[in-house]
């Protein structure tokens, strides 16, 4: 739900800084306590995340640089520095250590009860959010100058949407990990916005297409040996930002293409059409060879556009002289005279 905003906000990136800006959380609170308490772990993680996202603002705001340079460079400095603390923690002569590399791919597996009912009260949570603030967050969106004259304070609508979609991404990684979390927020978003112009409709969902995402990607890899659960639903995700691509009616590159050919067909016919009027309108005899020749000289004149015109009833033809309809002769007027 909360990938369509990050989507519409052309926030693309962010996800994927704020996944790799968490890592050095994990390996902070693993440190300070010692033990692999997953809840310490993600609250280490959301903190982290937290102030990636701050810094990634007070970047773009306070200096010149635009938004993709400081996403970028707080993606690298964090992430650089998550690694450099878990290779320092694999070295440590503490059996406790072990398994915490799994935030970098996710682990599902490890998943345990509480987890889950950690994921669906978060869920809830989101869910109540997005309900309560639903105008506020919409006229962000698409109009925060209007959201202003209004008197609505931006800037908490702003950091509370932020914050939400920090959550999640948190909350992601034990499934698909910090490398992978960035395209599991995105693509079921990316996949919705193609079926759709309505925030609601697309929100709806891409909460649809994510859920999908995660059953069957566990349902394959629980079916397969080694095979790695993240992955596999991110895979499964990316199918279902295919197909939209491929098949939505709107914007689907298939339908697209059948109406760039359907128009090309119409314009061929209109161009006909036009043609035999003005043969029409300046021959007294239309049946003359001279007349006939012309007409099959017109390169947009073929058997198939001309039959195509007598579905339309836009002509009519005896044996191998033709004519317009009524109807025909009026369309065709208001194409040549549009000419």
């Amino acid at each position: 739900m909360l990938g369509s905003f990050a989507v519409l906000r052309k926030q693309s990136l962010l996800g994927d800084a704020i996944s790799h800006a968490a890592l050095p959380g994990i390996a902070i609170a693993f440190l300070i306590t010692g033990a692999k308490d997953t809840n310490i772990l993600l609250l280490g993680a959301l903190i982290s995340g937290l102030l990636g996202t701050f810094w990634i603002r007070g970047i773009t705001t306070k200096t010149h640089l635009k938004s993709d340079t400081a996403l970028g460079l707080i993606l690298s400095l964090f992430f650089g520095f998550g690694m450099l603390l878990l290779t320092f923690i694999q070295k440590q002569p503490n059996a406790n250590q072990a398994g915490l590399d799994k935030y970098l791919f996710g682990q599902a597996a490890t998943l345990v009860e509480s987890d889950v009912w950690l994921m669906a009260i978060v869920t809830g949570i989101c869910l109540f959010v997005i309900l309560l603030f639903w105008k506020e967050f919409k006229l962000l969106l698409f109009d925060i100058n209007y959201a202003k004259t209004l008197g609505f304070n931006t800037k908490f609508i702003d950091t509370l949407i932020t914050f939400f979609i920090v959550l999640a991404i948190v909350l992601g990684l034990q499934t698909v990990g910090v490398v992978l979390m960035s395209a599991m927020l995105l693509a079921p978003a990316a996949a919705a916005r193609q079926w759709t112009n309505s925030l609601a409709v697309m929100v709806f969902l891409a909460a649809v297409f994510g859920a999908f995402s995660g059953i069957f990607g566990t349902a394959i890899s629980a079916s397969q040996n080694n095979l790695s659960t993240g992955p596999v639903i991110v895979i499964i995700a990316t199918i279902f930002v295919l197909i939209s691509f491929l098949f939505s009616p709107s914007r689907g590159l298939l339908f697209k293409q059948i109406r760039i050919l359907k128009n090309r067909r119409d314009l061929k016919l209109n161009k006909t059409l036009a043609f035999m009027y003005g043969i029409a309108k300046t021959h007294e005899n239309i049946s003359h060879p001279h007349t006939i020749k012309i007409l099959n000289n017109f390169h947009g004149f073929t058997k198939k556009t001309l039959q195509k015109l007598v579905e339309k009833k836009y002509v009519y033809i005896v044996k191998n002289m033709w004519s317009l309809t009524e109807k025909g002769f009026k369309v065709a007027s208001n194409l040549y005279n549009q000419h």
